[in-house]
């Protein structure tokens, strides 16, 4: 409802993007409405993020909510938003390619301390192939492979 009839107009902030046949489109809007009937401590603006996009022509659209503890003279709305779309970077650069590249859901090792063994190793594949500017790990992956004395450079080289 906040958003919806606001007592005052949120600070608010859009962004387009495209990639490839991806049409992105956020809008944040930030506001210091809630603070004084909020039980929340440190509570210092709630936002929402609209989030639209179009792939091959067809439309989606997906809203979210936050709570930030960061005031309005701390920071902007696009700030906030670079924050939240760091949060996501994290998620999409590192977790989606352990789940999805390396198949880790699937891996039945689950006694003692080879699951976290493993996931070290692969975060260190995943470092070591960012650090030499790799940005797409399947691929990479699949160089090393082919090319064995380029992947074991990737280990002892400083």
């Amino acid at each position: 409802m906040l958003f919806a009839a606001p007592v005052s107009a949120p600070a608010t902030v859009r962004q387009c993007d495209r990639h490839g046949d991806r049409y992105e489109l956020r809008e944040l809007s930030l506001s210091a409405d809630l603070n004084e009937w909020a039980q929340w401590p440190h509570l210092s603006q709630v936002g929402r993020l609209v989030h639209h996009w179009t792939v091959r022509g067809q439309r989606h659209t997906e809203v979210s909510y936050l709570i930030t503890s960061l005031s309005a003279p701390q920071t902007t709305p696009g700030q906030v938003l670079a924050l939240v779309r760091g949060h996501w970077g994290i998620e999409n650069r590192l977790h989606w390619v352990r789940d999805v590249t390396f198949d880790e859901d699937r891996c039945q090792v689950r006694s003692g301390a080879a699951p976290q063994v493993l996931a070290a190793c692969r975060n260190l594949v995943i470092g070591l192939l960012r650090r030499q500017g790799a940005s797409n790990i399947a691929a990479a992956l699949r160089t090393c492979a082919g090319h064995p004395r380029q992947a074991l450079a990737l280990v002892t080289t400083p």
